[in-house]
């Protein structure tokens, strides 16, 4: 007969998160591990291939917070060594849904690296063939005075329906939000199906980027590790994230994140172009 321990009946995980006002999609986590590896990462001494590690820790833990808090689970009774010897030797509780189909994307450039370090840790402990590794190159499109004005994909490789899955979308910055929007928009316009759920993973956010995704995708989770809003006016930084939202600011005229962490594509890549 197969016991079961009640702590293991409505296993609950939240991650540390921040206090704000940004709406319960957002997940803006409290890590004072992860705060100090990214500060570091975003230091102009930081090359590769530290650069590369950082990035891999970062994106590491990002991960089990967002799959522990929002990845399906199934009940499971699992016989342990000592089976051999003790009849009650197993254990039965909640664990991740291991064959939950899952689509990871890989941005061209900047969040190639990230989407490797998520497939490979989801590949670990996932049932073999149900992630998957899409690949979109897409990029910003600028005026003549550098402005932001959209963004263009040129190419995709993309592994075939996403309908009832979940997407996950790991790219560092979350600036503007028009990269990760037209990716959506691209999977739509392919007629690649309704994802269960979408989730873009990122080191950074700005209130921007947040109020962006919320009036276009407002189903959308949104995980980052910091919030950056360093363009705001010194009284509106002394409030609640999103308590003044209209008056947050994280982007320079030229759509690039403040304080940030630079050209993290181009570091990644060590290409400075």
């Amino acid at each position: 007969m197969t016991l079961i321990d009640s702590q293991f009946n409505q296993l609950t995980f939240s991650p540390s998160e921040i206090k704000h006002r940004y709406g319960d999609n957002v997940h803006i986590l409290s890590d004072p591990l992860c705060l100090t590896l990214l500060a570091r990462l975003g230091h102009p001494d930081t090359i590769q291939p530290l650069a590369g590690r950082l990035m891999r820790q970062l994106y590491e833990y990002l991960l089990h917070s967002m799959v522990c808090a929002e990845f399906p689970r199934r009940q499971v009774s699992v016989d342990t060594r000592m089976k051999e010897t003790e009849s009650r030797g197993i254990w039965t509780g909640a664990v991740v849904d291991t064959s939950a189909q899952v689509a990871v994307v890989a941005l061209a450039r900047a969040g190639l690296q990230p989407s490797q370090i998520a497939f490979d840790s989801l590949a670990e402990f996932m049932d073999p063939g149900v992630v998957r590794q899409d690949h979109v190159a897409a990029a910003r499109a600028t005026d003549e005075n550098g402005e932001v004005t959209g963004t263009v994909i040129a190419a995709s490789k993309i592994g075939g329906s996403v309908e009832g899955g979940l997407v996950v979308v790991p790219d560092p910055m979350g600036a503007t939000g028009g990269t990760v929007l037209a990716l959506l928009d691209h999977y739509e316009e392919h007629r690649l199906g309704t994802p269960e759920k979408v989730i873009f993973m990122h080191l950074m956010v700005t209130p921007e980027y947040l109020r962006r995704i919320r009036d276009h995708r407002p189903e959308v989770c949104v995980y980052a590790l910091r919030l950056d809003r360093g363009m705001s006016a010194p009284d509106v930084l002394k409030a609640m994230p999103g308590e003044r939202w209209d008056e947050e600011r994280g982007l320079t005229d030229l759509g690039y994140i403040v304080p940030g962490a630079g050209g993290v594509g181009e570091l990644l890549n060590n290409s400075w172009v």
